[in-house]
């Protein structure tokens, strides 16, 4: 569940503010799991953060995409707003302020996602 991937997210990330949302990726099923995670002072280590989540998690619930956010936006109660992030995606396009990478499996690494990099996942070019 998205709950559990954020608690694995928050524990190895040194507490950041995190949310998981799913993505639609388009010429696949379903959605590919995805993180929003703040980053204010850019110490984020993304090579650690992909070794302790494949220890953490099963291959299926670890977030495919990261987001790399300075803050993320909450609702008057509190809870973070998923529902902009979620129509952005992965699609660098859309998303001006933030950094995005995907996970390669085979190097087990988080890797930018610039515009290239995702026309050759919507392609199918790069395989997730």
């Amino acid at each position: 569940s998205t709950t559990e991937v954020k608690a694995a997210i928050s524990r190895v990330a040194n507490h950041r503010d995190a949310v998981v949302y799913g993505v639609l990726v388009p010429n696949t099923e379903g959605r590919a799991g995805m993180c929003g995670i703040v980053d204010v002072d850019g110490t984020l280590d993304l090579d650690k953060l992909a070794r302790d989540l494949a220890t953490d998690l099963p291959v299926y619930a670890r977030p495919v995409f990261l987001r790399v956010m300075d803050t993320l936006d909450m609702t008057g109660t509190f809870k973070m707003k998923k529902t902009d992030l979620q129509k952005e995606g992965f699609d660098p396009k859309l998303v001006k302020q933030d950094k995005l990478y995907y996970l390669d499996l085979k190097q087990g690494r988080y890797l930018p996602l610039g515009v290239e990099e995702y026309d050759k996942i919507i392609s199918g070019q790069i395989r997730l």
